[in-house]
């Protein structure tokens, strides 16, 4: 559902740019308000691909010391690395919330939208984030990590689908 989202985002962002490009080169005018939307769109689209990207454990992460560790050290420092991740996500709503009331009364400048509807996608990230982020170190603690996940943390995973680390339904 959120790919779907994301194929949105960008298809309506595609159109309503190139629209308005036709639209000032051939007729010399332009919507204004397709300004303003692509760009909420596209910060939508920025927030909703790191939790699909989080889901599928595509964010960057440096391997190197990691590689080197056993599965013992391999799994201590996913679970640094995800407390680190839930402090993050826990710094992130904090700030949304924290930012919540002074984005409710900005409005945009065309649309006259509250702020709070493009920068509240704070929310669902940190939320989103951090409930796959917990999910993980739930399954690290209680020993059932999936196949080629810890692989997959340590940068070795050898793409076979079978030892898919990614946890999607497939």
């Amino acid at each position: 559902m959120l790919e779907a989202l994301l194929v949105l985002c960008l298809a309506a962002m595609v159109v309503m740019v190139f629209g308005n490009v036709v639209l000032r080169y051939a007729f010399d005018s332009g919507i204004v308000v397709s300004e303003e939307l692509s760009r909420f769109l596209f910060v939508w689209l920025t927030f909703v691909g790191a939790v699909v990207v989080a889901r599928e454990n595509g964010h960057m992460g440096v391997e190197t010391l990691v590689a080197r560790l056993g599965p013992g050290g391999r799994q201590v420092c996913m679970g640094l690395t995800d407390v680190m991740v839930l402090g993050c996500c826990v710094l992130f709503f904090w700030g949304t919330w924290k930012q919540a009331p002074l984005n409710w009364s900005n409005k945009a400048t065309i649309t006259g939208v509250p702020m709070l509807w493009v920068y509240g996608i704070g929310f669902f990230t940190s939320v989103g984030i951090g409930a796959l982020t917990i999910a993980r170190l739930a399954r690290l603690l209680s020993g059932r990590l999936r196949p080629g996940e810890l692989a997959a943390f340590s940068g070795e995973w050898s793409g076979d689908p079978a030892q898919s680390p990614k946890g999607r339904f497939e």
